[in-house]
């Protein structure tokens, strides 16, 4: 996405998961309030009086960590804020992806805005103009452990402010990394020689693994809509019934996902003559299996968690992490705010939903590959079964991602590996859930495309048979959709191609907004 958003004001009112998807994606500009910068002011002369105090103060006259109980003189402390960034930049592994990195860096400025760190205001304005200026620090999976923050990650961020370590200035991931000093120079923007507390600020927050969940939350808003279209139209394809998903059936266990989800299946099949429906003096289907007849309940409590998780990340949204925290009556006080287990929690519970939508999805896909379970289907879906081999190895591929994701929903918050000569010595794992639920989200969204190419290819073998009813105007309209770039089944063909454009029509929200087109009205 090139188009910039409107700016997004810190130090004002709480930001949003929007915001956040702005500021990563769109490159909304950021802006810091006055009301902000006066606080940030005011909490900074609290800890310079404090610098000059004779007893310690953890992180403005002390060592750091284990190390806390060591007194450091005024002559080094600059020295000290220098090698806590540049030891906490630790990281190492694949590059994390930009949207992340800037994700990171907004909630990072976010809490330097609250005038709880004590950071001086070139810092704020500062990191404010390196985020604007598109200035991306390259930042690795490995290093962080979700505890006293995102240690690592935040640190690599922090080295940029320094004119230290590597950057990106292109959204092209091809382009190599160049130095932060040479992009900090082009930019018009001074380097920052760090004082007490401020090293210490810039790197104790959970803004990586926040910044990844308020991220997946967006894309799953329309993933799960579009698990409800994709298991509205196979229940089409296979000639189900939609008896199942009435309103007064879900009002007998009224989780409101699950109600939601039942609707939004209601309305794709409006109108459908492939469905079964009770019709008086003739046998029809009973009942269908758990696989169609029960997608709003497994969805459903999809949605539900992730509302859960949602509010969970607007608390975090409207939080100041760091340690220590300057409060507002002047006392700085050591916390334990940093530590990850809200957002790790909610990012494992998300994990487990993906990865259980994923699997019944899958479920669906199978069933229209075998002739004793499609209801007339060829055997694979295939134009000429036995010479060609239809959808057999696309459903290969959706259970290859099922187990995977099943792997991934094994949860990371549960685990904790003691550092710091024990002194942390009970950690979140956070980032790690956060990274694995990203892998997650993109499973899903490939599952949930194979799903669909079996479907619309299913209606075009029965609109070839006479009698067989006309499909609802949804299902036809994402039918088009899918053949404006898939040909019709005739015969086998490099089938890889296929799955990744069905992939991109629902990891772009294509099929989400092709629904809401024919319907007029935005599915909840």
């Amino acid at each position: 996405m090139s188009t910039h958003s409107a700016a997004v004001t810190l130090g004002a009112d709480p930001l949003t998961i929007a915001d956040v998807v702005n500021v990563a994606r769109a490159d909304a500009r950021v802006e810091i309030s006055v009301a902000g910068l006066v606080r940030v002011a005011a909490s900074r002369q609290v800890v310079e009086e404090l610098a000059n105090d004779s007893r310690p103060h953890y992180g403005i006259s002390t060592g750091f960590g284990a190390l806390a109980k060591v007194q450091i003189p005024v002559a080094k402390r600059q020295q000290l804020q220098r090698s806590l960034i540049r030891s906490h930049a630790a990281g190492t592994g694949a590059e994390v992806e930009r949207e992340v990195v800037r994700a990171l860096m907004l909630l990072r400025l976010n809490t330097l805005a609250s005038g709880r760190t004590g950071v001086r205001p070139i810092v704020v304005e500062t990191y404010a103009a390196i985020l604007n200026a598109g200035i991306t620090p390259v930042v690795h999976e490995y290093g962080s452990l979700g505890c006293s923050g995102d240690l690592s990650p935040l640190a690599h961020c922090a080295l940029t402010l320094m004119g230290e370590g590597k950057v990106r200035v292109s959204r092209d991931p091809h382009t190599a990394p160049i130095a932060a000093a040479e992009a900090l120079a082009a930019a018009g923007i001074e380097p920052l020689v760090l004082a007490e507390k401020e090293g210490l600020a810039l790197i104790n927050g959970t803004d990586g693994m926040l910044g990844m969940l308020c991220l997946a939350l967006h894309d799953l808003s329309s993933l799960l809509v579009t698990a409800d279209i994709a298991a509205a139209a196979s229940v089409e394809a296979l000639t189900g019934t939609d008896a199942v998903f009435a309103a007064d059936l879900q009002e007998l266990r009224p989780h409101p996902g699950q109600g939601r989800a039942a609707a939004n299946m209601l309305r794709v099949l409006e109108g459908s003559t492939l469905v079964q429906r009770p019709t008086e003096g003739e046998f029809t289907r009973v009942q269908d299996a758990y696989s169609l007849r029960c997608s709003p309940q497994v969805h459903g409590a999809a949605r539900d968690t992730a509302e859960h998780a949602a509010r969970v990340a607007s608390i975090e949204l409207r939080s100041a992490i760091d340690n220590p925290l300057v409060l507002s009556d002047g006392r700085v006080e050591s916390n334990g705010n940093f530590h990850g287990a809200p957002v790790a929690y909610v990012l494992d519970f998300l994990a487990i939903a993906v990865a259980d939508v994923a699997s019944i999805s899958e479920r669906r896909t199978d069933r229209f590959l075998d002739v004793a379970r499609n209801h007339g289907l060829p055997p694979f879906l295939a134009a000429d079964a036995g010479l060609d081999s239809g959808l057999m190895i696309a459903q290969y591929t959706a259970a290859g991602i099922v187990s995977e994701l099943k792997r991934l929903a094994v949860p990371a918050s549960v685990d904790s590996i003691p550092s710091s000569a024990m002194q942390e010595d009970h950690v979140s794992m956070g980032w790690h859930a956060a990274r694995k639920l990203r892998r997650g989200i993109d499973g899903l969204s490939r599952v949930l495309g194979i799903e669909l190419l079996a479907s619309t290819r299913a209606l075009d073998f029965r609109a070839a048979a006479e009698g067989s009813g006309e499909p609802a105007a949804v299902t036809r309209a994402i039918h088009s959709l899918f053949r404006s770039e898939i040909s019709a089944p005739d015969t086998d063909s490099f089938l890889s191609p296929t799955i990744e454009s069905a992939y991109n029509f629902v990891a772009s929200g294509s099929v989400r907004v092709t629904a809401e087109q024919v319907t007029g009205r935005q599915f909840a």
